[in-house]
């Protein structure tokens, strides 16, 4: 083959004639099967006049060399190597060098540095050459070599670092800097110690590099702020030292309204990647405050003249109706304060925070007071304990006041806050129900007829409100049921009738067994949604499907006759219609009718898990983000099939073109979706579940990789219930292959487990990892520890969290550690602190011992009268479970314990009362002869207690420490005082755990000394009247008072009788016929 005839096919391409493109396309597949045609293509891009022709000769070379670098001959190879090099130098036009530099990146990729000495050679040549465009051929070259093997630079860190100090002052050259920039970038996660000092020397330049790029060409300044983004990531401490410069540059951006909002936008998520990563930092430095005014301006700005924000605007359009959306500075300037509550502490955050709030919603502008309102709805995420035990009633009395204001804008920013106080400040916000829930109603039934916009925003309100209320929207149920089933009965909207299902399932949620008035009239209304054909009620059918699910946990007994028809819906809609969201929903009606089914559900799992692992292998919704400089993707495969063989000999495929991938968020709702009803079907399913476990497990293990964190998080919860599942499975039919797939199982997902603890950087997944690993301590027991080492190993990891020194943990060297801890962090260590008894429980005191007493001193020192309350209530509440767990072994560190629980059980928080009480009483049950020789001191603290105590659940750890310090009596007779104080104190109020100790207080009477019960007779008739007939009361509590009973009717006659004569006539006749003594 010619140059010139493939020129000429070429050039045939670039003819906007679409059957002249479809010949040569033709002609081309056939030319380059020829062997002469890559001598042809490098003669084309060394020498074609035309530029067009010269970059698509160097793509398709960098093509096919990408799979058959290795069939050429060494001479070829080098002639070659040449060749690029020499063509690159000479070429003038930049799309022409892009696609030169990516052809030689390809062959570096294949042949390393040190196979390639001229390659070294030429850059060293043009970074430093004194003409700019050289530089810049250089520049490029070298930034897109780094970045295609970055690895393979490290050893030459020191000379690139003192290059781009010197690139990076060349102002006056935006392609240098931005090459530079972009070379700094792929280095930085692979920068060490010994590069710290270089690197810190470039942040000032690195900053007027992106200025200056900001002026010229926005985008280019959009992409280069990555930098900062690694550098901050980085694990080696570059920005601190430099960090108020970094910040007044971010926010000098950010309030600039002269520049486009894309630019805003981007410095604004830099802003809150910095609050993420470098929070410490940022305290230590003073920092919030000038963070803070700039922010506020930008959250109350208003819309140009005549214009809504998109939130507030009447659209059909479901993204926009709830909270915030659109790329404006406005929103992205909200997040940020988000990222703020989500790691400071709210402690440091709301004095500084709280005054700037309370101007704003003071003022006379409704986008200030919008501001105020958003500000109050992501703060209650981040802070959200600290506003339930310190600001909710006036923050309350606040969205409320936003909910009669005369501005539409910040009624939809009340309703918003309320929502999400709604979400986030539980159990307390239920307490305002009285309150809340006949304004909701009213403001739900105010929203004008064909206000879809808005009535989403009062739906939102009310369900998140709803579904926390339990019990207590009973009063409400007839007005709330009126309202939705209306909604469906009257000729509505679709999204209006999206809205009234949606909120059914709220209600179902709260309502439980008193939805069963309605449940009929709400099946049949489903019914007619789900089976509907229109494409406009598209919406309405998914959410009727998620409702469905809803029903099903919610009233269970009278949804059991449907399970199987609703399974054969839900599959039938899956091959009818493709949509993401309507599968996702599905899956998770299928988890709900498995808790219905159990193993009935084994005829449809060959459909759903077909179905399932399909969603999970899905790579549908993900999109190739194609680098901007390449122009011709038309021949992605012109390979035959003796061609795709060798292209698997390869080492990689060559996907430098693609610059990454976007996801559209349906298709990882899905994958979240399906994780977790896979591991709620795995459990309920049990034995019915084995034969799909193995692809399924693969499938899903897959997925920790995802770049998504809710799909993350998702794939490990349910790898933690699919082990959950094979433990079950063991239990119900034991067999070497059940056992041997557990023990697989679990070798795989225990090291995963601490490889993310250790790794992740995300928060919520570290959570989620350590309460699945808890999880499965708690159900698979000694199984878990099985692997040699695996017990000491586990233990490291939970002490690394402790010490935070884990990656999700904000630890930057240079900080001090006593600045306090966002709430997150908090919750972070107590998901520790919860795997810890866990563990010791399965690995048995004596073995776990050791181990304990490194736990000890970081937990201890969270005890410390300078600590928080929050601090120390996870510090007490660990140690007391613990002891638990430890059983015997405990006896060793009775001394240490004691004074520490001895000094909490005094502490004014009542968590922390509630925690010590409950470790005393377990240390002197398990502490052995250490613990009785305190008894005296113990019983001197807590019977006093018990008289004066006020809070329902300390009096009822009172109690439960009682019973134990009396079965823990070294006499085996419990002290005839203390017993009758303790029964005189029951019943229990709100902690009704403790009913399984008094239970076995009543056992240990009977066995070891029954007389005693004659003097308590009538606490113990009167304890039994109130508690028989109690659902809630353990049968084993009741069974041993009865024994006792018994026991006192026939051995005491007189006593019992005369007891029995205390209580009202009704009581002591039940109890004379469930004695048989009647």
């Amino acid at each position: 083959m010619e140059p010139a005839g493939l020129q000429q096919i070429l050039l045939e391409l670039l003819l906007p004639d679409t059957e002249r493109i479809r010949q040569a396309t033709e002609q081309l597949q056939t030319a380059l099967r020829d062997p002469a045609a890559l001598p042809a293509l490098c003669d084309l891009l060394a020498s074609a006049v035309n530029p067009q022709i010269r970059q698509f000769a160097a793509l398709l070379t960098r093509r096919r060399l990408s799979t058959r670098w290795r069939q050429l001959g060494s001479e070829h190879r080098e002639s070659l190597k040449s060749l690029v090099l020499t063509a690159l130098q000479r070429e003038t036009e930049h799309n022409v060098s892009l696609s030169l530099v990516q052809l030689a990146a390809t062959i570096f990729r294949k042949e390393g540095l040190e196979a390639w000495p001229q390659l070294m050679q030429l850059l060293q040549h043009s970074t430093h050459s004194p003409h700019v465009p050289e530089r810049e051929m250089g520049l490029l070259l070298l930034s897109v070599v780094v970045t295609s093997q970055p690895e393979a630079f490290q050893r030459h860190h020191r000379e690139l670092l003192q290059l781009l100090n010197e690139t990076l002052g060349e102002v006056g050259s935006p392609g240098l800097l931005f090459y530079s920039l972009r070379t700094l970038t792929t280095m930085a996660p692979y920068l060490s110690t010994d590069d710290v000092p270089l690197t810190r020397m470039l942040v000032p330049k690195l900053i007027m590099a992106i200025q200056t790029l900001i002026l010229v060409d926005e985008v280019k300044a959009c992409e280069a702020m990555e930098a900062l983004d690694e550098l901050l990531e980085s694990e080696v401490p570059i920005i601190t030292s430099h960090l108020s410069e970094v910040l007044t540059f971010y926010l000098e951006v950010a309030r600039n309204v002269a520049l486009s909002d894309a630019v805003r936008v981007r410095i604004l998520c830099c802003l809150s990647f910095l609050v993420k990563v470098k929070s410490k930092a940022l305290l230590k430095n003073r920092l919030l405050s000038p963070l803070l005014h700039t922010l506020f301006p930008i959250m109350a700005a208003e819309p140009p003249l005549g214009q809504l924000d998109p939130e507030d605007q009447d659209s059909e359009d479901e993204e926009l109706e709830i909270g915030l959306v659109g790329e404006t500075p406005k929103h992205f300037a909200v997040q940020v304060v988000d990222m703020l509550a989500l790691h400071l502490p709210p402690e440091k955050l709301c004095p500084l925070l709280m005054p700037m709030l309370e101007a704003a919603l003071q003022s006379e502008s409704p986008y200030q007071r919008k501001a105020g309102l958003l500000v109050l709805a992501v703060l209650s995420d981040g802070a959200g304990d600290h506003i339930r035990k310190r600001l909710l009633p006036p923050l309350l009395q606040i969205v409320c006041k936003g909910l009669e204001d005369p501005s539409q804008v910040v009624r939809n920013a009340a309703l918003f806050a309320l929502g999400q106080f709604s979400e986030n400040l539980q159990p307390h916000i239920s307490n305002y129900s009285g309150e809340m829930m006949p304004l909701l109603l009213a403001y739900l039934k105010s929203v004008p007829t064909g206000h879809t916009h808005h009535l989403a925003k009062a739906c939102y309100a009310l369900e998140n409100f709803v579904e926390n209320l339990g019990s207590e929207v009973q009063p409400y149920l007839p007005e709330l049921m009126e309202c939705m089933l209306q909604t469906l009965r009257n000729p509505s909207t679709p999204r209006a009738k999206e809205l009234a299902v949606s909120a059914l399932g709220a209600i179902a949620t709260a309502a439980q067994a008193s939805l069963l008035p309605y449940f009929s009239t709400i099946m049949e209304h489903l019914r007619e949604l789900l089976v509907t054909g229109h494409e406009d009620l598209q919406p309405v059918r998914i959410q009727s499907l998620e409702t469905l699910g809803v029903l099903a946990r919610a009233v269970a007994e009278p949804m059991r006759p449907l399970a199987e028809e609703c399974c054969q819906l839900g599959l039938g809609l899956c091959e009818q219609v493709d949509d993401p969201d309507l599968r996702r929903c599905t899956y998770s009606l299928f988890a709900a009718l498995s808790g219905l089914m159990g193993e009935g559900l084994a005829l449809y799992l060959p459909q759903i898990t077909t179905l399932m692992l399909l969603s999970l292998r899905s790579t549908e919704g993900i999109v190739p983000q194609y680098d901007n400089s390449s122009s011709f993707l038309l021949f992605d495969d012109e390979s035959n099939g003796e061609e795709e063989e060798e292209l698997m000999d390869e080492d990689e495929e060559d996907d430098s073109e693609i610059s990454g991938y976007s996801v559209e968020n349906a298709f990882f709702d899905e994958k979240e979706d399906t994780c977790t009803a896979l591991g709620e079907i795995a459990v309920n399913t049990s034995v019915a579940f084995l034969p799909y476990m193995e692809s399924i497990f693969e499938e899903v293990f897959k997925l920790l990789e995802c770049p998504h964190l809710n799909v993350r998080k998702a794939a490990h919860e349910a790898l933690g219930q699919f082990c959950c599942a094979l433990h079950k499975a063991c239990q119900s039919c034991p067999s070497k292959a059940n056992t041997a797939a557990l023990q697989a199982a679990l070798a795989r997902v225990v090291p995963s487990y601490m490889q993310a603890v250790y790794r992740e950087r995300e928060r919520q997944v570290v959570m989620a990892v350590l309460e699945a690993l808890t999880g499965v301590l708690r159900n698979c027991g000694t199984f878990t520890l099985q692997p040699p080492g695996c017990l000491a190993d586990l233990c490291n990891m939970l002490k690394a969290v402790l010490q935070r020194k884990t990656a999700c943990q904000d630890t930057d060297e240079e900080e001090e550690e006593d600045e306090g801890q966002a709430e997150y962090d908090a919750m972070l260590l107590e998901h520790a602190g919860e795997a810890i008894p866990a563990l010791a429980a399965v690995a048995g005191g004596d073995a776990f011992a050791p181990f304990f007493a490194g736990f000890l001193p970081l937990l201890l020192c969270k005890t410390k009268h300078s600590c928080t309350v929050a601090e120390k209530s996870f510090a007490v509440g660990t140690l007391a479970e613990t002891i638990q767990g430890l059983g015997a072994a405990s006896a060793h560190f009775v001394s240490r314990l004691l004074p520490v629980l001895l000094s909490a059980a005094r502490e004014a928080d009542p968590e922390v009362r509630s925690n010590a009480i409950f470790g005393l009483g377990v240390l002197a049950e398990h502490g052995g002869r250490p613990a009785q020789e305190h008894l005296p001191k113990l019983l001197g603290l807590l019977l006093p207690l018990l008289a004066r105590e006020r809070h329902d659940r300390v009096y009822d750890n009172i109690c439960g420490a009682l019973a134990r310090l009396l079965m823990a009596s070294p006499t085996r007779k419990p002290e005839p005082q203390v017993l009758a104080a303790l029964l005189h104190a029951l019943p229990l109020k709100e902690d009704l755990e403790e009913w399984v100790t008094i239970g076995h207080l009543f056992s240990f009477l009977y066995q070891s000394s029954p007389d005693q019960a004659v003097d308590v007779a009538p606490e113990l008739l009167r304890i039994f009247s109130l508690i028989q007939a109690d659902s809630k009361i353990p049968p084993d509590t009741k069974a041993a008072l009865l024994l006792l009973l018994t026991f006192l009717a026939k051995q005491h006659i007189d006593s019992f009788h005369s007891a029995l004569g205390l209580l009202p006539g009704d009581k002591a006749q039940e109890l004379q016929a469930i004695l048989g003594l009647t």
